[in-house]
């Protein structure tokens, strides 16, 4: 369900950049990425390159943003890295169930909380992570722009990136980038 006034309202650009297999998954169904880094080398791919738009830069992608919303399972998985990944950032972890005295994070209970949140902090660019909660903004058309990698695997199954039950959405491609390990980045506007 697409709520218009909360869409008019909000002050901050919902961007999605996230990587996917092939066939759609963002984890293997156990929540495992490390097939992310089990890369063919280059020498297996076509060449590289890249069209004007394509959004390849994590660091320039993560410098568009002030905010994160992730989910719990995103957030669990974070954590495994050995190091807090986003020191200059607001993190919200929405969550019903997640209590924790981690000062990186705060919880929202539902998409309001967080959004009321996010309205508080006048945030301007959300990054938003994590399947279930790509979904919950997409529900409400609270994504504007989303960079899609593909990484050439195919799990089978696994954790999807969109799944069903989504609301029609229609994309403007603003470019693609292939990589010498043979990673495709698309990037897309929502159009409204």
């Amino acid at each position: 369900m697409t709520v218009q006034t909360e869409t008019s309202a909000r002050t901050f650009t919902g961007r999605v950049f996230i990587a996917a297999s092939i066939d759609g998954f963002i984890a293997r169904p156990d929540g495992d990425i490390s097939w992310l880094e089990e890369v063919t080398p280059a020498a297996e791919h076509g060449p590289a390159h890249s069209d004007e738009g394509a959004i390849t830069d994590y660091d320039a992608f993560m410098a568009s943003v002030d905010s994160l919303v992730m989910g719990r399972a995103t957030y669990e998985k974070v954590l495994t890295f050995g190091f807090w990944p986003y020191p200059d950032h607001r993190v919200i972890v929405l969550s019903s169930t997640l209590t924790t005295d981690d000062p990186n994070v705060t919880v929202a209970r539902d998409l309001d909380e967080a959004l009321a949140l996010l309205a508080t902090a006048g945030s301007r660019g959300v990054y938003v992570d994590g399947g279930g909660v790509i979904r919950s903004f997409l529900n409400r058309d609270l994504i504007d722009e989303i960079t899609i990698t593909r990484i050439p695997v195919i799990l089978g199954s696994g954790l999807p990136l969109f799944g069903t039950g989504l609301p029609e959405a229609r994309l403007e491609h603003r470019g693609t980038a292939v990589a010498e390990n043979g990673f495709v980045t698309s990037s897309y506007r929502v159009l409204r």
